[in-house]
């Protein structure tokens, strides 16, 4: 692996771009988000690179399987274990013959971490965050004359146009792709509110009007989904009520169809809800599903082992805890996830209540970097592969100190990735 610590990003380049989006932009950035952006890039390896095509690969042809999604459309039946703690009606999931989305879902997030060992699939997010940040970061590092070669796909920023499109396209056919809410909880207050106003900027360059809402905003009427006088047709969601329960106006709009919905409750179930890593561990259940042995096989090797935690099993989970990750089954952003290692018997006590899986470890990669001209420090890193419809769009990286991936970090925040030999 690539470690050189003077391998650092133009950072003249980089605060250009960020002046390039405007005076109120770059102040925002630069008072709220002091370490969104790393001070180096992350290298990876093409077999690094191919092995993390491959487990993606291999999810999205176990996840595309009938008896997947047949599963997950029975599951307030209790197919799956876990169904017993989905306390939603039939169709929640907008996968049943009544109601199913048409939508494929924009911006899946599969997050890996990389060892001496490979590529390891840590968890997938339905509405992963920070796509247009990182096309903005790798625009102003192309004249940086960095090692290696970025991985996205050319002329990303149409790209993610063309990919918003096509949802619309395929859920209206030929008609028109006039507004566009970018919807999330009091919006303006969110650390990645500045992403909100680079999407908004770009849909309204393409030609769409775009809103940013608080879903509070948003009312049914006249067959469909209005902000004020203006009608949505579509709505990025950036919400983390991944199944809409607290939110009965848009979570009755997607059900209606009365608005197009990406990602949605569906894709949630479908991908990112933790439990699912323990079906994509599961070798027999595999089999049942109807998984080809390769794809088995890839990811056996590619997902550390997953496991719903049961109180049932409370002593043996406290004696082998050190050798686990514990992860909340519908959390985000690292919010309730503990290493096994660092957990109070308090908190072992509240986890083993239910709803949290258990992974096995899979150690970051790590990189050193100068920060400041100091003497190179060591940070830990995941890489985000940005999946549309299957297809990689883009890969970008994190920098970080401490248990999990977070924003506070001298000299880290999101890396541009680059791969070398």
């Amino acid at each position: 692996m690539y470690f050189e610590p003077t391998a650092v990003l133009d950072r003249a380049a980089l605060q250009r771009a960020l002046r390039a989006q405007g005076d109120a932009w770059y102040d925002l950035v630069t008072e709220r988000c002091t370490h969104l952006f790393a001070a180096a890039p992350v290298f990876v390896t093409s077999v690094q690179l191919r092995q993390m095509r491959e487990v993606i690969g291999a999810v999205e042809r176990v996840v595309g399987l009938p008896e997947w999604r047949e599963s997950l459309r029975l599951m307030p039946q209790g197919v799956l274990p876990y169904a017993p703690t989905i306390h939603v009606p039939v169709g929640a999931y907008g996968n049943t013959p009544d109601h199913a989305p048409h939508a494929k879902g924009v911006f899946f997030g599969y997050d890996f971490h990389l060892n001496s060992d490979g590529a390891h699939l840590i968890e997938i997010n339905s509405n992963a965050g920070g796509g247009f940040l990182n096309v903005l970061l790798i625009d102003s590092q192309r004249d940086a004359g960095l090692p290696g070669k970025e991985v996205s796909v050319e002329n990303i920023e149409q790209a993610f146009v063309d990919m918003f499109r096509n949802e619309w396209r395929l859920a209206r056919g030929d008609a028109p792709l006039n507004s566009i809410a970018i919807v999330d909880e009091q919006p303006e207050t969110q650390y990645l509110y500045p992403e909100f106003l680079l999407a908004k900027n770009l849909f309204e360059r393409a030609g769409i009007e775009a809103f940013i809402a608080d879903p509070s905003a948003l009312q049914a009427r006249d067959g469909g989904l209005y902000l004020g006088e203006q009608k949505i047709d579509m709505v990025y969601n950036r919400l983390t009520d991944f199944l809409l329960q607290h939110h009965p106006v848009l979570r009755q709009a997607y059900l209606d169809d009365s608005v197009v919905l990406t990602p949605s409750p569906a894709h949630y179930a479908r991908y990112a809800d933790k439990r699912n890593l323990a079906q994509l561990t599961d070798e027999v259940e595999l089999r049942v599903l109807g998984a080809s042995e390769a794809d088995i096989a890839t990811l056996q090797s590619g997902i550390p082992q997953t496991r719903q935690v049961a109180a049932a099993d409370q002593e043996q989970w406290w004696a082998e805890r050190k050798q686990w990750f514990f992860k909340p089954n519908s959390g985000y952003g690292s919010k309730g996830a503990y290493r096994g290692e660092k957990l109070t018997k308090r908190v072992f006590d509240e986890i083993m209540q239910g709803g949290y899986v258990a992974q096995k470890l899979a150690t970051p990669g790590e990189r050193a970097v100068c920060v400041n001209d100091a003497e190179p420090v060591t940070l830990k890193y995941d890489v985000r592969c940005y999946v549309y419809d299957g297809q990689v769009q883009l890969v970008a990286a994190r920098l970080y100190q401490g248990q999990t991936t977070n924003f506070r970090t001298s000299g880290g925040g999101f890396a541009p990735v680059r791969v070398v030999e």
